[in-house]
């Protein structure tokens, strides 16, 4: 159960693609959708995720000239767009990857947009949700490894969601209405929406145990 001190924790919902055209605004819309219909009771508030969308970032491939390892402060990176990145990524003490599978891997502009800080993602969980047509699962163990890699910490939990069949995949490929519904989510996958659920409530019960604090 979600505990009452949990509404001032802050959730980071990162849309993991900048392709265009994308399906992963529906598909993040869907997670953040998911849980905000969760049960809850005015004693157990669950927080809701807040959308951070890379393709609004447009953070240009990395341009540092410091290892971010080695960077303590925001105000010592050499530029503009990483100190606000810096600030972005600090607001939040816990994330959600949402993330398609591209030839087998991730997408370039999310390792990029993690690769550009270090101390910021230390410490704070994370849930990696990954998409496709056989549910991304080489893509979400390849970026959770890349998330230890900054010491994040992946929650056990795993979630991929799978086009069911091939006309859904197509209309996602060219960025398309798949067919959401803001409310409901479409039927094919409901179950998948009760994993989500207990995916975040896993997170939370991670961060109830001692929220991380910010950087």
């Amino acid at each position: 159960m979600a505990t009452a001190n949990q509404t001032s924790i802050g959730v980071g919902l990162i849309v993991c693609s900048t392709r265009k055209p994308r399906a992963c605004p529906q598909i993040a819309q869907f997670v953040l959708d998911t849980i905000q219909s969760m049960e809850t009771n005015a004693a157990n508030t669950v927080p809701v995720p807040q959308l951070i969308d890379l393709a609004e970032w447009n953070l240009p491939m990395f341009d540092e000239s410091d290892i971010p390892s080695q960077i303590k402060d925001s105000s010592q990176y050499d530029h503009p767009h990483t100190r606000e990145w810096s600030k972005e990524v600090q607001r939040y003490n816990a994330f959600i990857f949402v993330v398609p599978q591209y030839n087998w891997g991730y997408p370039a502009v999310i390792k990029n947009a993690i690769d550009y800080l270090y101390h910021e993602w230390n410490g704070k969980p994370a849930i990696v949700v990954s998409y496709g047509g056989h549910g991304g699962g080489k893509c979400n163990k390849q970026l959770r490894e890349v998330l230890q890699g900054v010491r994040m910490s992946p929650i056990s939990s795993n979630v991929e969601l799978t086009f069911p069949w091939r006309d859904v995949l197509v209309k996602a490929a060219r960025g398309q209405d798949i067919g959401f519904a803001a409310s409901t989510g479409p039927g094919f996958w409901e179950d998948e929406r009760k994993i989500i659920a207990d995916a975040y409530m896993e997170l939370l019960q991670v961060l109830s145990h001692g929220v991380c604090p910010n950087v």
